[in-house]
């Protein structure tokens, strides 16, 4: 990772920690709960997507974007906490760590995921933004993160369970579940840095290819590694619409070369820094 992209990683690290929910109650365990996630670790994935646009054209708002970024990393925990309940995957192992229905029960799990949801438009109401910046940005990650988007997918992705869909099914299924948050990141750094119309659009279907690969990647992870070594349960996925159940291992692991040279001719439309940066993290993340 370029060590700029570490700097950013390290500033919005500390931001995140210092801001993450603090409520007073004599609740026994809601508070801490609240934190568990974050403290456990993580990509930090799409705040760094947001945060790379941002350095590569406003590098000034960097203090500012960080609030936009913990908004994005909430809602994306929020939806993980969710996922791991046993009304969806009963997963008991999330960032190598016990799922929050596991540490607690089902009830604080579910709260918790509630209240990051809610807590993520928080956090841009008070970003220290213009307006009109601030209504943008949250048009775009409730278009994203909710009904038409990440909820979409996911109820998709429910229904059909133990049901092959065809790859063009497939493929809308994670644009919304997964890639329309990562395509959300980087257009809504494209909104603080102020950047023409186009540039927001170009950079948005950039993050749905991208989106696509990031799924692609964790479908492989999901067929091919241990618990320990991906940090949470794999081999699990048999009933679910994959790529590598579709597809088999060696056909994903070809969609994914398909999908990373669509992504490469994208990226010669944008700026030389920004077009880097993001190849660098493609190849840090997800070759």
């Amino acid at each position: 990772m370029p060590e700029h992209s570490k700097k950013l990683l390290e500033a919005f690290e500390k931001f995140l920690q210092a801001n993450l929910p603090q409520i007073e109650s004599f609740h026994p365990h809601y508070g801490q709960a609240l934190c568990d996630m974050f403290k456990a670790g993580g990509k930090r994935f799409r705040p760094l997507l947001l945060l790379e646009v941002v350095y590569a054209y406003e590098p000034l708002m960097l203090p500012a974007a960080n609030h936009i970024a913990a908004a994005i990393e909430m809602l994306h925990t929020y939806s993980l906490i969710h996922d791991d309940l046993p009304t969806f995957d009963n997963a008991d192992l999330r960032r190598g760590e016990p799922t929050l229905h596991v540490r607690y029960d089902q009830v604080t799990a579910t709260l918790v995921g509630d209240a990051l949801n809610s807590h993520s438009f928080f956090m841009i109401a008070n970003a220290p933004l213009g307006s009109d910046q601030k209504v943008a940005l949250v048009k775009e990650l409730a278009l994203n993160g909710g009904a038409g988007g990440m909820v979409l997918g996911q109820a998709i992705d429910c229904y059909f369970e133990n049901q092959k869909l065809s790859i063009d099914e497939l493929t809308f299924l994670h644009i919304n579940k997964t890639a329309k948050l990562i395509a959300a990141s980087l257009k809504m750094g494209a909104i603080i840095a102020n950047l023409p119309q186009e540039t927001q659009e170009l950079l948005y279907q950039i993050g749905l290819d991208i989106g696509l690969l990031f799924q692609i990647q964790d479908d492989i992870i999901d067929a091919t590694m241990s618990p320990e070594e991906a940090g949470k349960p794999t081999q699990n996925d048999g009933a679910k619409n994959s790529f590598t159940n579709l597809l088999g291992i060696e056909g994903a692991k070809s969609q994914k070369v398909k999908i990373i040279d669509e992504i490469e001719t994208k990226l010669y439309d944008l700026e030389d820094t920004l077009r880097e940066n993001l190849h660098n993290l493609i190849e840090y993340y997800l070759k």
